[in-house]
């Protein structure tokens, strides 16, 4: 055992995420109200760490999802393929006008003193229909897996997401899989079913089932009802990767003790949890900000370096984060290492477009190390 945590040494998949893909429209810097073109990403929360998990690091993934046949789905699963990605869904049908449809996302990038904005057409969103029952996990776990994941986005979708998430959850244990949940609280996703009283609800229910928690401390305050001891209070904007803006009352540092000062409430509501993670960022301007992570795992706090990251495209940072200490866990790295492994693929995630990984796992395990920007002839 290390971590706390049973990891199978071996299976057919390393990881299966489970949760909604969507498709990002993104102007750049334009805003919406004046954009000509987009690029289109595919993205997910819960999808995006298998992604990365697959074309960074290596490692066999697959996503368990929705999807629907028509070219917008079609479009989506050859992303999804081209990312290593194997993909396990339930089909549904487009009628042609009113759906079922594939999620889509807005959001430009701002520039500078401008942030970011995100926005969201969810209407009638395929995923949302997802419910117990509708995929066999005998079957896709028939090789054995050794890790399972889900997240709070897809948990908040609709009154039946949750119920999948426990059962896909309560399988992967039976095969002695670890499994991770990132909380990703979005009030504007909960606030359309029932607000933050269902979410400590629906959360509660689900990390009973957790080994490895992703979340800030808001989204502990705001997902577990955990209360928050400092006065310190992290702000954020909503956009997806985005983790705690926290001013640091220490030179040149972030300051991670509010969150580790909420773990020991944590593990007392949920002492099966052995890993707790996430990441620190103080935003200077939409395209400068100060980088951090920090993670307690099995009784012990683990803090990653501090950087300056010039940030092209901040979508998808948290998620490269995740996917980096998974990674680092998964493949038996000590706890510092893990947590720099994600510190480092989360900031190179930030220089890329898009939400989903352009790095290799060698620019990472350099960066991890004090790796520079200079050229590689």
């Amino acid at each position: 055992m290390k971590y706390g945590l049973k990891i199978p040494a071996t299976g057919s998949l390393d990881f299966v995420s489970l949760g909604a893909i969507v498709h990002r429209l993104d102007p750049g810097v334009v805003p919406f109200r004046k954009a000509t073109h987009c690029q289109i990403h595919v993205s997910g929360g819960e999808f995006n760490v298998a992604a990365n998990l697959s074309d960074c690091f290596r490692m066999k993934t697959a996503i368990v999802s929705a999807m629907v046949d028509n070219p917008i789905g079609d479009l989506i699963a050859e992303r999804v393929r081209a990312m290593g990605t194997q993909g396990f869904y339930k089909h549904f049908k487009h009628d042609g006008v009113h759906g079922p449809n594939m999620a889509t996302v807005y959001s430009d990038r701002g520039q500078g003193l401008r942030a970011p904005v995100v926005f969201y057409n969810r209407c009638n969103e395929a995923a949302a229909q997802l419910k117990p029952g509708d995929f066999d996990w005998k079957q896709i776990f028939s090789g054995g897996v050794r890790w399972f994941h889900s997240g709070g986005i897809f948990a908040a979708l609709s009154p039946t997401t949750a119920g999948l998430i426990v059962e896909g959850m309560k399988a992967a244990k039976a095969l002695g899989a670890v499994v991770s949940f990132d909380l990703n609280y979005r009030a504007k996703l909960w606030n359309i079913s029932g607000g933050q009283a269902r979410a400590v609800a629906v959360l509660d229910r689900i990390v009973k089932n957790v080994d490895v928690l992703v979340g800030n401390e808001e989204d502990l305050q705001l997902g577990l009802g955990i209360k928050q001891k400092s006065e310190v209070r992290s702000q954020r904007s909503g956009v997806r990767g985005q983790r705690s803006d926290l001013r640091s009352q220490r030179s040149g540092k972030l300051d991670p003790t509010v969150f580790l000062g909420m773990i020991g409430s944590v593990v007392k509501k949920y002492p099966q949890i052995k890993v707790v993670a996430t990441t620190l960022r103080e935003v200077h301007s939409t395209n400068r900000h100060s980088w951090s992570a920090v993670s307690w795992v099995d009784g012990k706090s683990f803090v990653a370096p501090t950087c300056e990251l010039d940030v092209l495209d901040r979508v998808g940072g948290g998620d490269g984060f995740a996917s980096g200490l998974f990674y680092g866990l998964l493949t038996g790295q000590p706890p510092q290492e893990a947590v720099n492994l994600g510190w480092a693929h989360g900031a190179l995630l930030t220089t890329f477009p898009g939400d989903t990984t352009m790095a290799t796992v060698e620019q990472v395990r350099a960066f991890a190390k004090g790796g520079s920007a200079r050229i590689q002839r």
